[in-house]
C-alpha cells in the first residue's frame, strides 16, 4: 500500500494546532503497519533549524500558476522512517505565520498543483492520495479535471480529512483561470461554488473517493445547520463515503512515565510521583504549596470556540471552592486581559500564563488533578486523551471527539474517566466543576479509581490507523 499524505502543516518541523499533530503522528503509525508512507509539505522557513540543517536539496521544476513560472525547489528529509519532500519558495512561504494573508488562495494553488506535478518527478505514483483540510482539498479534483490526461495518475484513490469544517478555502470564481489554467464550467455549473465563491472544501467533500473527519461524533455534527458551516447540505448529499475515525496520540512523545519535561516521572502503579509534579507546578509558579488542593489546568488557545467565555463568567464563583487554577495559553486579547485580572485579584488560587510553553504544559498535564476543556464544538481536541494518559481528569463540554473520548463519571456506578455537561452555558459548566471538586475532597479513593480508569484507556494511533488501512484497502 503506497501512501502519499499532504498537508499544509505537520509535528515536529512547524504546526498550529491538531492538524499538525496528525500529519506527525498517522504516517508514522501507518508505515508501522506495513504501508509505504511519503509526505508532502510546504517548506515554511519558520522550520526549526535543527530541521533544516539536515535537508537535502534534490532538485528543482516550474510550476504554472496561471500566467505566473513559479519555481518550486524539492527538499528531502527522512526521519523516524518516513520520507518527508518539502516544496520551497520563497515569495509564498518565507512569512512569520503559516495562514491568514491575502494571498493565501495563491499560496495553496501553487503547493497543490506542485505536490501532484511531483509524484511523477519522485517516481512515487500512490495508491492513495490522503488530503487534509482546504489548504490542500482542491487536489481531488485537480487530478479529476485538469491532470486527468496523465494516465499513471488515473488510478489513485483520494481521501480528504476534515479537520475543521469552519475553514474551506472560499476565493473568487477566476481563479479557475487566474491560478489553475482551467475554464470555469464547474464552477458554472454550481459542482465547486458556494456562496458566490470557489470553495476548495465543497469540491474536495465531491470529488474526494471518502472523506473522514476526526471522530465519529464529528461526522455525524457536520452533516446539521449548526456545525456544518453551510456544506451540511453536501455532507448528507455524501454521507455514504463520510465516516469518522478518532485521531490519537503519539504515545512515544506524551508518556508521563518517559516525559523529560515532569519533575518526577511516574506511571499508573506510582501514582505518588505524580504528586511531586504538583507540588513542584506549585513551587514554580509562586502558588501555595498544598497538595491536597486540586489544581484545574489549563492548556488552551484563548477562543469563544474553546468555551473561555462560559468560565470567565464563573470565575468569581470558583474562587469560592479550595480551588487552584492554572492557564497556559493565549488568544483571544479581551479574554487574556480578562483572565490576567482575574490572576492579580486572586493570586494565591491562580496562575494566568498568557504564553505559548510546550514544557509548561507538559508540567501542567502532569501537575493539575483536572483538565478544563469547554469548547463549543470540537472536531476531536488531543488536550483531554493527553491528560487523562497523565491521570488527570478532564471536565468537558460533551461534544464531538470529547464526547468520544471522555466518560463521565457516574456516581451510581462510580465509573467514569472525566466530568461532562451536555448545555453549553455557564450554570452547568459550573456544576461540572463543583461534581469534580466535591468528588476530589470528599471520596479520594474514587477519585484514584477514576485516574486508574483515564490511563488504562488506549488512545494511541495504533486503533486509529489500522481503521484507515482498512479503508485504503476497501478503496
Amino acid at each position: 500500500m503506497k501512501v502519499l499524505f499532504v498537508a499544509a502543516e505537520c509535528a515536529p518541523f512547524f504546526k498550529t494546532g491538531g492538524l499538525g499533530d496528525v500529519a506527525g503522528a498517522l504516517p508514522k503509525a501507518l508505515e508501522k503497519k506495513g504501508a509505504t508512507v511519503k509526505v508532502v509539505l510546504p517548506f515554511f522557513t519558520k522550520m526549526a533549524q535543527q530541521y533544516q540543517d539536515q535537508l537535502e536539496d534534490l532538485f528543482s521544476f516550474d510550476v504554472y500558476v496561471g500566467w505566473r513560472k513559479q519555481y518550486c525547489g524539492v527538499k528531502y528529509l527522512k526521519l523516524n522512517d518516513i520520507e518527508y519532500y518539502f516544496l520551497d519558495n520563497l515569495y509564498y512561504f518565507n512569512r512569520p505565520e503559516l495562514y491568514g494573508y491575502y494571498d493565501d488562495g495563491e499560496r495553496f494553488a501553487f503547493f497543490q498543483m506542485a505536490a501532484i506535478e511531483l509524484m511523477e518527478k519522485i517516481n512515487f505514483i500512490p495508491d492513495i492520495l490522503h488530503v487534509n483540510d482546504y489548504h490542500t482539498s482542491f487536489i481531488p479534483f485537480l487530478l479529476k479535471e485538469k491532470y486527468r490526461w496523465i494516465q499513471a495518475y488515473n488510478a489513485i484513490r483520494t481521501v480528504l480529512t476534515i479537520h475543521n469544517i469552519e475553514f474551506q478555502g472560499q476565493y473568487d470564481r477566476e481563479i479557475l483561470y487566474d491560478l489553475f489554467g482551467m475554464g470555469t464550467e464547474r464552477y458554472d455549473d454550481g459542482t465547486v461554488r458556494y456562496n458566490d465563491c470557489v470553495n476548495f472544501m465543497k469540491a474536495g467533500i465531491l470529488y474526494a473517493d471518502r472523506v473522514t473527519t476526526v471522530s465519529p461524533s464529528y461526522a455525524e455534527e457536520i452533516k446539521t445547520p449548526e456545525f456544518g458551516a453551510g456544506l451540511d447540505v453536501i455532507l448528507r448529499m455524501e454521507s455514504g463515503k463520510l465516516r469518522g475515525i478518532l485521531n490519537g496520540i503519539d504515545y512515544d512523545l506524551f508518556d508521563p512515565a518517559t516525559d523529560r519535561a515532569l519533575a518526577a516521572n511516574y506511571d499508573a502503579k506510582h501514582l505518588s510521583k505524580k504528586l511531586e509534579n504538583k507540588v513542584q507546578l506549585q513551587k514554580m509558579l509562586d502558588l501555595p504549596v498544598r497538595p491536597e488542593v486540586p489544581i484545574i489546568g489549563i492548556v488552551s488557545r484563548l477562543t469563544y470556540q474553546k468555551g473561555f467565555h462560559l468560565l470567565l463568567q464563573e470565575m468569581d464563583n470558583l474562587m469560592q471552592f479550595d480551588v487552584q487554577v492554572v492557564l497556559v495559553g493565549t488568544g483571544d486579547p479581551n479574554f487574556e486581559n480578562q483572565f490576567r485580572n482575574f490572576g492579580s485579584k486572586y493570586p494565591e488560587k491562580t496562575s494566568i500564563q498568557i504564553a505559548f510553553d510546550v514544557t509548561l504544559a507538559q508540567k501542567v498535564y502532569a501537575g493539575s488533578d483536572m483538565f478544563l476543556m469547554p469548547s463549543a464544538f470540537e472536531p476531536c481536541g488531543l488536550s483531554q486523551m493527553i491528560s487523562m494518559r497523565y491521570g488527570t481528569l478532564p471536565i468537558v463540554h460533551e461534544i464531538g471527539g470529547l464526547r468520544d473520548t471522555v466518560q463521565p463519571y457516574n456516581p451510581v456506578t462510580e465509573e467514569g474517566t472525566g466530568f461532562g455537561f451536555t448545555i453549553f452555558e455557564p450554570f452547568y459548566l459550573m456544576n461540572a466543576m463543583k461534581q469534580a471538586i466535591e468528588l476530589y475532597h470528599e471520596h479520594p479513593k474514587t477519585w484514584q479509581k477514576l485516574m486508574l480508569e483515564a490511563m488504562s484507556r488506549d488512545f494511541s494511533w495504533n486503533g486509529s490507523s489500522q481503521q484507515y488501512l482498512e479503508m485504503y484497502q476497501q478503496l
